[in-house]
């Protein structure tokens, strides 16, 4: 590498930090705005200008910049991520396989927020997409269905069958057609392209031909195995690569011969430098946060101790999180701005928290984000008529000192930070809460009291990701260093670190940058990656060593091009693996290539992760990766003078700021004046040019020879508080609550191997209190919350506290233990602390076994008629007695249904005891970290907490109760609601609320609803009380804690012998996932809330002895409201599950997904319109049991105020010789080799009258 200044560049979406190397090893730091037209264009190109105008000579601006005395730049930019964010990218077009038109927005089918009835979900990438007649279909030896077409044999030795080719003719004036529209970039997905990508690559070239600047194939972008996130990512390429080549071709316009002969290089999300051309918009959506965790990890990593690191980066909107122990970690699949990405990624974790979160009092409770003031109008203290937030409540308390801040705010970017304001607005939510307090006898609070209440509440919620990093995994996160870095961190990391148990911070002295240092430090990688789909057998195994060595020879090629040498370039092997029979891949490497060495390290890994083995299942290997990795030798040697006494370190001066202890002396350091070995008590400031640093009392800082800052953690600090309600503690225990239930969540999740469970999402976790009344729970399946509560009280009274012991665990799902439908398991947990006489709290997770046996496969028979049909029955049965996991007993309970006329027992009994394992799993980490709680708290304040959750609650149900009451008396005369609906067979449903608007109480009344049926669609008790919590809560409209408190206000009266509470022998299997969707619908037609959804699940069933059970739910269309329009193909109400990938889908089922789109024209017509239903054609490729269990078929969603229906949905089954047969909702038929079932699921109602041309 040629001699010269070395330029590594963050360009952020504020600012743009520059580290420099001189050619003397020198180094210095800038940061500029990246946007500041009326000085520049262009913030890397005038850094740059700036650096060599200073040694060399004015460069005036607009003129070229010479390149002789640049040898290197490396950047990472935000131009990806912002563009994504913004939907500021290039038009594209979508090539697709013909019938998956509306793959890409279906995606998943799930909501991201199951409580928002109008659902937003971000749209498509892609403006126009076109079909494309051509089928790959996998040879499947087991299938009996004759499929015309040319046989294959792949690259890896898989056998497929080309059922329809590319016609050219066709495809080329499709292309043509998009040009002549103005497109030149396009995306291009074809089912199994993966393992056959001849029909992509051919495309690729006649759009060459036609013209097309960019082409993003998906074999190409990802060849991975899963049809959505590769299309996804595919159509992020073709959104973003435009983008980021038009800034490339702008940057390197500026410089002489267009910076020819300069080593260019861009930082990738996985933390690894590639060539200019080689950048590409799939791979660049995380480049400017990969710079800072690369940075932090590699300054802050003691080789020697080895601790493990957690990387922190507060900004203006979000805070990032990532932990590096030895190497990075990277995941395959993520989410960014609602858009799946399949492509090697850093782990980062981000929470909605920074400065710019608004601050709220809320319903009793101090409340952070999400929302976030931007940077226009920003903070109150920004002086632009901004909102209250973080940065705010820092300047109240003294944290941020505006005359060490620079003067850019105000309407002419000239002005301090304005404190006065901040205290202003701050003193307005101090007397709200006040208010509040003073109602309940509660000393009132002061400014600097409710400015540090929201940093407190700020501070946890900044916690809940990095324990979701660490606890979460099994590491313990108090044997972790806290290493700091962005504007906003340093004000809050011995806080953070102090709440999370660890003793070390460090912070680098180019925190305020460390991006940009990051990407000076990082190494240059070449990943290469293909599917393999082969078993790792010595039989494969020559194969995938072959192709290793392919990919290792092609990536070192390409390391070599870039000039470096063989002996900086190192290489990690990559085997992607999993169990058969499932879909949780782990990426391994191994000591050896060899099968054992790759079996052993999956082994160990899967162990790790999940903490169990399925020794006896076979391993498959996805894909086949190599890393490889040229070594970065730059290295910063920089030291500072060492401090004469290292006790007296220079004073800047002194200010006030507000602690826990309340106001102190605080004494203000300037980091460029301190030398190594100064010592810094707290508490006190560190100012820098680019952060703020605060070091809080009983914290020590200690300035480093290189410069850095590091402060130890002299004692946790353990605040005092009682059990009586303080609205700060309150907000705190809100989130370590729900931190507790999605912790279970994620262990579930990890521990659990069906597919129902670990991909379909399938489960709920939760934590009840003392008598059983719901505390907390993750956002998982409404259906499933409510209930479950119902379940855990039934334990109570039926085994009573006599009953249990510590080490006890509990397996029910019976209607008359608060189950909701056979399949859903629950499993309870009562907890003992330090050896109570009765459990002080109960665990409980809810699970959805594919089979627990009964009449047919997947137990969700439609023409059930008793409870024994459906499946095993558990009451109160102790899966774990003492301690001791009863399998024998349990495997008993499970085949039991095989002695019912026509049942079997389960028919996966493997699955059923792993996932009840995990279920276990779950509970118990539940148990640690609530008792991890109460150890920090005590068990008095921590069940206090508990009670004072469900008050809370209960605070906002009556609010809302008070206010529909007196609207609706102002309407009607009285504060009455009323609503009905039939279910298909027509057995009423009925409603009537009768609201006490003084009290904010209500009467839910079910009186008039039909009587039980002769048929699978009864509901149990807990099903309604789970309809009625869901839509309470969507009603309340904003962030509550889900829990018992919302029924408090609220008296549920259903008769018994109805629908809504049989008889404890009737069938249900259909109440839980039909009847509760006509619940919701009910409910929320009484309130005049929203107009019907699609009021059904669709639930798919199919399988025999041989494969077990698949099962499936369909997404259909959602209800509009007034002011919105329904979603379209999504999951409503009381369900939330995945939908199987298309390409997992055929890969492990004898069928073929012929439909899978939008079923135009289905929502119902509005002032603002329902969303459509789904069209889904599935074949069968041999002769299956197949059961339907459907709603919607007879009485369509109805429209509100003047709205209309939307469609009825219909299943079809489609002989091989073209007859149709109509099933209705509900049928269990055995189908043959050719049929297909048609399933068209039903659209949402519309909302208010159609305008008089139509709604558009």
């Amino acid at each position: 590498m040629k001699r010269g200044f070395g330029f590594a560049i963050d360009r952020g979406g504020t600012f743009t930090d520059v580290y420099v190397k001189y050619p003397d090893g020198k180094s210095r730091v800038m940061k500029l705005l990246s946007e500041d037209p009326s000085n520049y264009p262009d913030a890397p190109t005038e850094a740059i200008r700036r650096v060599l105008s200073e040694e060399y000579g004015e460069i005036k601006r607009g003129s070229k910049i010479g390149i002789e005395n640049i040898a290197w730049i490396r950047m990472g930019t935000t131009v990806a991520t912002n563009a994504l964010l913004e939907r500021k990218g290039e038009r594209c077009a979508l090539l697709i396989t013909k019938g998956f038109k509306d793959l890409l927005y279906i995606g998943n089918q799930s909501r991201p927020k199951i409580f928002d009835l109008d659902i937003k979900i971000p749209e498509t990438l892609y403006e126009e997409v076109v079909e494309i007649d051509e089928r790959i279909v996998l040879h499947d030896l087991s299938c009996q269905m004759n499929i015309s077409g040319e046989h294959k044999i792949t690259r890896n030795g898989t056998e497929v069958i080309v059922h329809k080719g590319i016609d050219r003719t066709s495809v080329t004036s499709a292309l043509k057609a998009l040009k002549e529209k103005g497109f030149d970039s396009v995306a291009v997905l074809f089912l199994h392209s993966y393992i056959c990508p001849e029909h992509e690559i051919l495309v690729g070239q006649l759009a060459s031909e036609v013209g097309f600047s960019n082409v993003s194939l998906s074999s190409t972008v990802i060849p991975m195995i899963k049809a959505v996130p590769r299309g996804f990512t595919a159509c992020a390429d073709a959104y973003l690569t435009p983008v980021i080549q038009r800034y490339i071709q702008n940057f390197r316009a500026a410089f002489e011969n267009n910076l020819d002969g300069v080593k260019v290089e861009f930082m990738q999300s996985d933390g690894g430098l590639c060539p200019i051309q080689s950048f590409f918009g799939s791979r660049a959506i995380l480049s400017g946060p990969a710079g800072g965790v690369v940075g932090v990890t590699l300054t802050a990593y003691d080789k020697t101790t080895k601790e493990a690191v957690i990387g922190f980066d507060m900004g203006g909107t979000s805070t990032d999180v990532s932990r590096y122990a030895g190497e990075f970690s990277h995941v395959v699949e993520t989410v960014t701005a609602g858009v799946t990405i399949q492509a090697p990624q850093l782990d980062i974790h981000t929470v909605a928290a920074g400065g710019g979160s608004r601050l709220f009092f809320r319903d009793g409770l101090f409340v952070v984000g999400p929302e976030s003031a931007g940077s226009n109008p920003g903070p109150v203290c920004y002086r632009k008529r901004g909102y209250l937030t973080v940065t705010d409540a820092n300047l109240v308390l003294g944290r941020i000192l505006p005359e060490y801040f620079p003067h850019i705010f105000g309407p002419n970017e000239n002005e301090p930070l304005d404190k006065d304001a901040a205290t202003q607005a701050m003193s307005k939510v101090a007397a709200e809460a006040s208010k509040f307090l003073k109602s309940l006898g509660r000393p009132e609070l002061s400014v600097a009291e409710t400015a540090l209440g929201f940093i407190e509440v700020a501070n946890e919620s900044m916690c809940r990701p990095i324990r979701a990093l660490t606890q979460a995994r099994g590491y313990d996160t108090s044997r972790h260093t806290l290493a700091c870095f962005g504007g906003a961190g340093g004000q809050h990391a011995c806080a953070i670190a102090k709440a999370l148990g660890m003793k070390t911070v460090k912070i680098h002295k180019y925190s305020g940058i460390l991006s940009a240092y990051g990407i000076a430090l990082a190494d240059a990688v070449v990943e290469k990656q293909e599917s393999a789909m082969k078993d790792l057998t010595e039989d494969d195994f020559e194969y995938l060593s072959d192709r290793l060595d392919v990919l290792r020879d092609e990536s070192r090629e390409e390391l070599r091009s870039q000039g470096i040498t063989h002996e900086n370039i190192r290489f990690e092997e990559y085997l992607h693996l999993r169990y058969a029979r499932t879909d949780c891949a782990i990426m391994c490497q191994a000591d050896e290539r060899t099968v054992e060495g790759f079996r052993k390290s999956f082994a160990e890994a899967y162990q790790r992760e999940f903490r169990f083995t399925i020794s006896e299942r076979a391993i498959i290997v996805d894909d086949v990766r190599i890393r490889a990795v040229g070594v970065n030798n730059l290295v910063e040697s920089d030291c500072i003078s060492t401090a004469d006494d290292p006790h007296n370190p220079p004073v800047l001066g002194s200010t006030k700021c507000f602690f826990t202890e309340g106001e102190l002396d605080t004494k203000l350091y300037e980091l460029s004046k301190l030398s190594a070995g100064h010592i810094i008590n707290g508490p006190s400031v560190i100012i820098d040019k680019n952060s703020t640093i605060l070091v809080e009392p009983l914290c020590q800082a200690t300035i480093t020879s290189e410069g850095n800052v590091v402060i130890e953690i002299m004692k946790r600090e353990v605040k005092e508080i009682d059990t009586t309600m303080d609205p700060i503690q309150l907000s705190i225990f809100s989130h370590r609550f729900m931190s507790i239930a999605e912790q279970m969540g994620t262990i579930l999740q990890r521990t659990s191997i069906s597919t129902n469970i670990k991909e379909r999402l399938d489960f709920s976790c939760a934590l009840f209190g003392p008598e059983g009344g719901l505390i907390a729970n993750a956002p998982h399946i409404p259906v499933h919350l409510g209930g479950m509560q119902a379940t855990v009280m039934f334990q109570i009274e039926n085994l009573g506290f006599d009953g249990m012991e510590d080490g006890d665990v509990i397996l029910a799902n019976h209607p008359m233990a608060g189950g909701s439908h056979l399949p859903d398991l629950t499993v309870i947990t009562p907890v003992y602390y330090k050896k109570s006489k009765r459990p002080e709290f109960f665990v409980a997770n809810r699970g959805h076994h594919s089979d627990i046996g009964g009449l047919v496969p997947g137990s969700m028979p439609p023409h059930s008629t008793s409870l024994s049909q459906e499946g095993a029955q558990f009451v109160s049965f102790k899966v774990v007695k003492k301690g001791v996991f009863q399998e024998t007993e349990l495997t008993e309970l499970l085949m039991e249904p095989g002695k019912y006329p026509g049942c079997t027992g389960t028919r996966n009994l493997s699955d059923n005891l792993s996932d009840l394992r995990a279920q276990i799993a779950a509970n118990q980490k539940g148990i640690a970290l609530v008792t991890e709680l109460i150890e920090s708290y005590g068990l008095d304040v921590v069940q206090a907490y508990m009670a004072h959750i469900q008050s809370n609650a209960e605070v906002a149900v009556h609010q809302l109760l008070r206010k529909v009451g007196r609207e609706t008396k102002e309407r009607f005369g009285q504060s009455v609601l009323q609503a009905e609906d039939y279910m298909d067979d027509g057995t009423l449903i009925k409603l009537t609320v009768k609201i006490d608007e003084d009290k904010g109480e209500a009467v839910f009344d079910f009186t008039g609803t039909g009587a039980e049926v002769y048929s699978s669609c009864n509901a149990p008790p807990a099903v309604t009380m789970a309809a009625v919590i869901y839509c309470i809560r969507c009603l309340v409209g904003h962030d509550i804690p889900l829990n018992q408190g919302c029924l408090k206000p609220i008296k549920i009266k259903v008769p018994p012998g109805t629908i809504l509470s049989p008889h404890k022998d009737a069938a249900v299997v259909g109440g839980n996932v039909l009847t509760s969707q006509r619940l919701c619908d009910v409910i929320f037609r009484a309130f005049n809330a929203v107009a019907a959804s699609q009021g059904c699940m669709n639930n798919t069933t199919f399988g025999d002895e041989k494969m077990g059970g698949y099962y499936e739910t369909i997404a259909g269309g959602s209800g509009a409201g007034n002011g919105f329009d329904g979603r379209s193909g999504v999951h409503t109400h009381m369900t939330n599950t995945r939908i199987t990938d298309a390409e997992i889908l055929e890969s492990r089922y004898p069928v073929i997904l012929q439909r899978f789109s939008l079923r135009p024209n289905s929502g119902g017509d509005g002032k603002y319109r329902g969303g459509d239903g789904v069209s889904r054609y599935i074949q069968f490729r041999r002769p299956l049991k197949l059961s339907l269990l459907t709603e919607r078929r007879a009485f369509a969603p109805y429209g509100l105020e003047g709205g209309k229906p939307g469609a009825s949905g219909s299943n079809i089954l489609r002989k091989l010789d073209g007859r149709c047969l109509y099933l209705g909702g509900k049928n269990s038929i055995f189908v043959e080799t050719g049929d297909q079932l048609e399933v068209e699921t039903p659209g949402g109602g519309g909302y208010g009258p159609p305008d008089s041309n139509g709604h558009v």
